[in-house]
């Protein structure tokens, strides 16, 4: 039979008791967290978001209580009205923030009951797909509370922040105008225009550059973003950013407050306010040495380059990708000399799986170098090697040649992996930095065009402008991404504000002015009203509170993620709909075999 809660009111929340509680007639209220039966005595822990407190029925003290106290059950909900007391020192939890005190009951309502969970909310050996299928229980765990109190800790932080340095929070759309770009658009059919489609955004760029035009000066948003991509542990088809934009700013105006912004919210959520400035790294400086535009800094490992040593070189492999316009780029790994050949083939492989053709190396020994370029360079050529990288004994010199961004990557890959075999990354340690100068261009074999590295309104470096009609490959842009431990915590750019020069940008990605107009002719047309000079950022909420919390995934941080498929697990979408509301939209489906 369950209670009525009446007039009964909550008095203290379950993490909140302390010896100086002791004396004091309390009331608190939460979900069975576990139970202790012997006989005589029954213990319950008793668990609501803030902690977990003891509750003890003695049946020396009643015994009707205690017996209905024996019906309970794991996550019941009650509430329990009692004397708070002190443990004897000898029955001190130290695990329980409460672990000095429990309360000695002297009533208990059931609320309400509850079936028995599918799985014990504190074992972590359940399956991830299981803890979503019931994510409202997987909710409960204090790990997972844990991180939403520091997710509202960061955004609260952001805000508070922002708000003192003169920002305003303004919306923007959530159905708006596709505008493809990048990744898929999720698109929202029309009741109203059959035949025609909203998109979801996949940022708030253009209006928050319309909101500058507008003359607001200061703009940020804890906007709700949608892509239509692949997904894995760090994306999610919905997601949360930090969104700025200032007017009349130079990039280090924008690293100024954002860096603000940052430690204000390491110090909010317990962490160490990182130093100021934030290190900077020209784009092509981070892929040369670190073979990524996010490079971790908190282990060395640079790679070095021998492109020379190997141009019009014995070692035809090398020496045509050089020829070629590509290059060799070299990593010393100390105590890799010792290796299997089993882990070399693992590393190798590693490489092959980013895009090289396979992974040279040289084991630096006592007595000699092992290495299967000696039958090409001779002993000399692999000595000549090993000094150029500064390699001693003990060390192993690890190779990829190939076109410069796919050696640099590969062997940035080979890096991270070799980090993680050998524990070579400080995790106690915080490593923020700027990547900057980046390219303004891609290009893409497949279908030979260039595309927008970042985004087609990013505005290029004054300097390079006349290459616009040149050489694309040439193009800096005003483009910059906030690096945080090896991730890519967000980006930004100063934009463009002049129409000539968005106009060139868009003839570059091969867009006439027909095209151009169609897709954004409205924002085409703000231009020409006098707009100034800005430029801003988007941070990423999920990926903050991810690494701050120390979490695996996007998952863990987002109350109700999606899986790898896009689905969610909980509510069984996306599902099926009643062929009316197609009817109403004017929607037909196909089946496809």
């Amino acid at each position: 039979m369950l209670d009525h809660l009446g007039q009964t009111k909550r008095t203290h929340h379950c993490g909140a008791l302390r010896t100086a509680h002791v004396g004091q007639t309390v009331t608190l209220m939460g979900w069975v967290n576990s139970y202790r039966d012997q006989g005589q005595l029954l213990f319950i822990h008793l668990r609501d978001r803030e902690g977990i407190t003891q509750i003890v029925f003695n049946e020396s003290v009643n015994a009707e209580l205690l017996a209905k106290a024996k019906q309970v059950r794991r996550e019941f909900v009650i509430a329990i009205t009692g004397e708070c007391i002190a443990r004897d020192e000898k029955n001190f939890n130290p695990v329980m923030a409460t672990g000095e005190v429990e309360v000695a009951a002297t009533e208990i309502k059931f609320l309400n009951d509850a079936q028995t969970p599918p799985f014990e909310l504190e074992n972590t050996l359940a399956s991830e797909e299981l803890r979503l299928k019931y994510r409202y229980l997987d909710l409960r765990r204090l790990e997972m509370q844990k991180n939403f109190r520091l997710r509202h800790k960061i955004t609260l932080a952001v805000r508070d922040y922002l708000d003192s340095r003169g920002f305003f929070e303004i919306e923007t759309p959530i159905l708006t105008k596709s505008t493809p770009e990048g990744a898929r658009d999720y698109l929202v059919p029309a009741r109203t225009a059959p035949g025609k489609f909203y998109a979801l955004p996949q940022s708030p760029q253009l209006f928050k550059q319309l909101l500058m035009i507008a003359g607001y000066d200061k703009y940020f948003q804890i906007a709700r973003c949608f892509r239509d991509e692949d997904l894995r542990a760090d994306r999610q088809p919905e997601f949360t950013q930090i969104d700025m934009e200032m007017s009349f700013v130079q990039p280090d105006d924008v690293f100024d407050i954002v860096e603000g912004m940052v430690c204000a919210v390491f110090q909010a959520a317990g962490h160490e306010v990182p130093a100021r400035p934030f290190q900077r790294m020209p784009y092509n400086e981070a892929m040369n040495k670190y073979g990524s535009d996010k490079p971790d800094l908190r282990f060395g490992l640079e790679m070095q380059d021998l492109s020379e040593h190997f141009a019009n070189g014995p070692f035809p492999v090398f020496a045509d990708a050089v020829a070629k316009g590509g290059a060799v780029k070299a990593l010393v790994v100390k105590g890799a000399a010792t290796w299997s050949r089993k882990q070399y083939d693992e590393i190798g492989e590693h490489a092959k799986r980013h895009g090289a053709g396979g992974l040279a190396y040289i084991q630096v020994l006592e007595n000699e170098n092992k290495s299967a370029l000696t039958k090409f360079l001779g002993a000399d050529g692999i000595t000549a090697i090993n000094q150029a990288v500064g390699a001693t004994v003990g060390d192993a010199v690890l190779m990829i040649g190939g076109d410069w961004e796919t050696s640099c990557n590969a062997l940035g890959q080979v890096r991270l992996e070799i980090a993680r075999r050998e524990n070579l990354t400080n995790e106690a340690e915080n490593k923020l930095l700027w990547v900057v100068d980046f390219p303004m261009f891609e290009y893409h074999a497949d279908d030979k065009r260039y595309y927008a590295k970042h985004h087609p309104f990013t505005s290029p470096i004054d300097d390079d402008i006349n290459n616009l009609e040149g050489d694309l490959s040439k193009v800096r842009a005003k483009a910059y991404d906030l690096v945080f431990n090896g991730s890519e915590l967000g980006g930004g750019s100063i934009r463009i504000h002049r129409s000539d020069v968005q106009a060139k940008i868009f003839k570059a990605l091969g867009l006439s002015e027909a095209e151009a107009r169609e897709k954004f002719g409205f924002f085409l047309d703000a231009l020409s009203y006098g707009t100034p000079p800005h430029g801003g950022i988007a941070l990423g909420v999920d990926r903050f509170a991810m690494l701050l919390a120390g979490a695996k995934s996007l998952r863990d941080v987002i109350a109700f993620p999606k899986v790898a498929s896009g689905s969610d697990l909980m509510t069984d979408s996306p599902s099926e709909v009643d062929k009316k509301q197609l009817d109403e939209l004017k929607i037909k489906t196909v089946e496809f075999s």
